[in-house]
């Protein structure tokens, strides 16, 4: 359940209009010597500069305009239509839910769901966008999270309980290759380079990081974060250089050099910093304080969105969340200036709204528990890059 105001896309496929269309519009010349088979970066000054109003893909034409939010508890999927606020669908998907992630050509969306600890039953269950219905359901171990190559050519599955990378085939989800990190309990959240050659996720059991070698297919080292003892959502910066980790106990933001793999600052946020989501135009960084160190039980304070200003690294805003749920992951609205809050993530509701512009907060919504993270039916604004999704919303 994050706040989120960018509506980040994930990547599945490879598809040839979509490098096309992502040609045609640049508008800054391709000087980054990136991963082999990886689309042009539009805009080295601004990864997100695709997000921007009117960039939706050729490839989400006719999609209907949908969030979907799992469940944990129940194993259900919510679909939302944003323009009423209302709840229009749900239906049964594996066991856990946690994320759901469109695909790299944006074709398809994924449901994580993980299952039980210790058992074998976690899955992956396809949603068309064109009918917002669930398709066949395919077994994979312990997919809390998923990732997509930069270049469009393996899905990543994060076995989270095992302490592994899984790359598996972007479309039939078949195993090609392993990554253990046995160094990295906990490994769940992450974010690719602006060149995608390597990515760094977030250890949530061991205050830490990892730093990923893509095309190496290695681990290249391990980051103890100072004052950290959660680290979760992690961030690129729009001009690349960056890594943004936020740490649900240290309370804050811990500022990371992907290319050093250093710590280089730490902004303050409120209390259980979890979930991370840039501005549609790439200026800010929304961050979803839960107002809990707890992941389950009932929060020590009201949760909150920080408003981080790229440029000053400084925070600018606070968003209360109403009621003083906790909000965990969001997403924006793709047709308007609006950041969607998933909330609160143990509690009650699972939608509230804030429309930048205006300052205004709107709770509505079903009543469930343990909502986990929402994605639009029209991905539009890419994870980090350009026209293609390459992560969870």
């Amino acid at each position: 359940m994050r706040l989120l105001t960018l509506c980040l896309a994930l990547v599945v496929g490879f598809s040839a209009p979509i490098v096309t269309a992502v040609a045609r519009n640049s508008t800054v010349p391709q000087s980054l010597d990136t991963l082999p088979g990886m689309p042009p970066v539009v805009n080295p000054a601004n990864l997100y500069s695709e997000a921007a109003a009117g960039r939706l893909s050729p490839a989400t034409a006719g999609a209907l305009v949908r969030v979907y939010v799992p469940n944990r508890l129940s194993g259900d999927v919510y679909v939302i239509d944003p323009t009423t606020l209302k709840v229009v669908d749900r239906f049964k998907v594996g066991i856990r839910p946690q994320h759901v992630v469109p695909a790299w050509d944006l074709r398809t969306l994924w449901v994580t769901n993980n299952g039980k600890r210790g058992r074998m039953d976690g899955s992956l269950t396809p949603i068309d966008p064109w009918t917002g219905k669930p398709g066949r359901a395919v077994a994979v171990e312990d997919p809390y999270n998923m990732y997509f190559m930069p270049n469009g050519r393996s899905a990543i599955v994060v076995v989270e309980n095992r302490e592994r990378l899984d790359f598996r085939d972007p479309h039939t989800m078949a195993l090609q290759w392993t990554l253990w990190a046995p160094q990295c309990p906990g490994i769940n959240h992450g974010d690719f380079s602006i060149d995608g050659r390597y990515a760094i996720f977030s250890c949530e059991f061991k205050d830490g990081l990892v730093k990923i070698d893509l095309e190496g297919r290695r681990v290249r080292g391990f980051l103890k974060l100072p004052r950290g003892g959660m680290p979760q959502d992690v961030r690129i910066s729009p001009d690349g250089k960056i890594f943004y980790v936020a740490d649900m106990h240290a309370d804050g933001v811990f500022m990371i050099d992907g290319d050093a793999f250093k710590e280089i600052g730490f902004i303050s946020t409120g209390r259980g910093a979890h979930g991370l989501c840039p501005s549609r135009d790439g200026t800010k960084l929304y961050v979803a304080d839960r107002g809990t160190h707890r992941v389950v039980g009932k929060p020590h304070g009201k949760g909150n969105v920080a408003v981080i200003d790229f440029a000053t690294r400084r925070v600018e805003a606070v968003w209360p969340v109403p009621g003083g749920w906790e909000p965990g992951h969001g997403q924006c609205e793709c047709r308007w200036q609006a950041a969607m809050a998933v909330g609160p993530v143990r509690q009650r509701r699972l939608y509230v709204r804030h429309d930048d512009r205006q300052s205004r907060q709107h709770s509505r919504g079903p009543r469930a528990s343990r909502a986990h993270r929402l994605a639009p039916a029209r991905p539009v604004l890419p994870r980090a890059h350009r026209r293609y999704a390459l992560g969870p919303l």
